[in-house]
């Protein structure tokens, strides 16, 4: 099969050629060490926690482009500044809906870091420094995600009726109410608009997720719930 490739490295079609053997091989190497590396984070730290699926296809798919785009055009002379910049691009888009939470910012940032790392990297740094770098972030992403973090504060916006248990003094009592009705163990309370007309107030309830199992969909919407004004 080597002989035969070889064989075939010398010959193009449409002014490009078939194959350049040393390259190939290069490319092989470091895509399976990127998309290893991107899979370890994006479906075992991130998605078991964040649970969301549509960050999941597009982490992989977004690593997987830019990894490409840099190994494939380093030999047309891409800048560093150029690579980095396709974050940028990335980092400003908005889908006419609600913007990226920073933590899949951060996510998303990582992984077209190391992406483009796997790409660049050039002849002056080993293979040793390259995976070194790679274990290093896994390292981090894991530490930061499933042994410091180990509790994250969730929330919840509720709509409350008794406003007379919102005064201060009242805030214990409060408390004990809103764990009874909702059977969650809370941390604390915020206490949003108060509507004396309708005896309402918007009260946001934070608490710890047992298992760190997290919904983010349901908070931004909790949390656009509790800023929101009240249709007149």
């Amino acid at each position: 099969m080597s002989n035969y490739l070889l064989s075939i490295q010398d010959y193009s079609f449409l002014s490009l050629d078939l194959i350049h053997l040393d390259n190939f091989k290069e490319l092989l190497l470091r895509f399976a060490l990127n998309v290893t590396v991107v899979t370890i984070i994006v479906r075992v730290l991130y998605y078991p926690v964040a649970r969301r699926k549509d960050y999941l296809f597009s982490f992989m798919l977004i690593s997987v482009l830019i990894f490409l785009l840099c190994f494939l055009l380093e030999s047309v002379k891409l800048q560093i500044g150029f690579a980095f910049g396709l974050f940028a691009i990335f980092g400003i888009i908005r889908y006419r809906t609600l913007s990226i939470p920073i933590k899949e910012m951060t996510y998303l940032f990582i992984l077209i870091g190391i992406s483009v790392i796997n790409a660049l990297a050039n002849k002056k740094i080993s293979w040793a420094e390259l995976v070194f770098t790679n274990v290093v972030l896994l390292f981090l992403v894991y530490g930061l995600e499933r042994l410091w973090l180990l509790k994250h504060e969730s929330t919840k916006a509720i709509i409350f009726e008794k406003i007379d248990l919102v005064k201060p003094e009242k805030r214990e009592e409060l408390k004990k109410e809103l764990e009874a009705r909702t059977g969650l163990k809370i941390n604390r309370i915020d206490i949003g608009k108060i509507d004396y007309l309708r005896d309402t107030a918007r009260i946001m309830v934070h608490y710890y997720e047992e298992g760190n199992q997290i919904n983010m969909a349901d908070e931004r919407d909790n949390a656009y719930a509790a800023g929101g004004d009240d249709d007149d």
